[in-house]
């Protein structure tokens, strides 16, 4: 029986939820250019945690979870500047910068404790 990888899951849905912000911002604003690094940044969270299920080693797997918190960081950079300038009301961002705040703390949690076990 496999254990359900709940991060893997939790920024899958959240690149789908970048990727239908993309178009919307693309489409409604003729904004291309912070859409364009939110989504490179918000989809490369998951990616870099699928990447990390076939890690080399220990560092390496740590290595791309680290990563993974380095670009969710800078996703919820790009979402509070997009609701800064108006580009997305308060409603849109508190709902998708809480699912970013709750893959961080995930991240940091596994990484917290992966760190931990290293010094064992």
């Amino acid at each position: 029986m496999s254990k359900e990888n709940i991060v893997k899951k939790k920024s899958f849905k959240f690149s789908v939820r970048i990727v239908k912000l993309y178009k919307y911002l693309i489409a409604t604003h003729k904004e291309y250019v912070i859409p364009k690094q939110l989504l490179r940044c918000g989809t490369s969270v998951g990616a870099q945690i699928v990447e990390s299920e076939n890690a080399q080693s220990r560092a390496d797997f740590i290595h791309k979870l680290s990563i993974s918190q380095k670009e969710i960081d800078e996703t919820m950079y790009w979402l509070d500047l997009l609701k800064e300038t108006d580009y997305l009301s308060e409603t849109e961002h508190a709902s998708i910068y809480e699912d970013a705040n709750e893959i961080k703390k995930l991240l940091t949690a596994i990484l917290k404790k992966l760190k931990s076990n290293s010094k064992d």
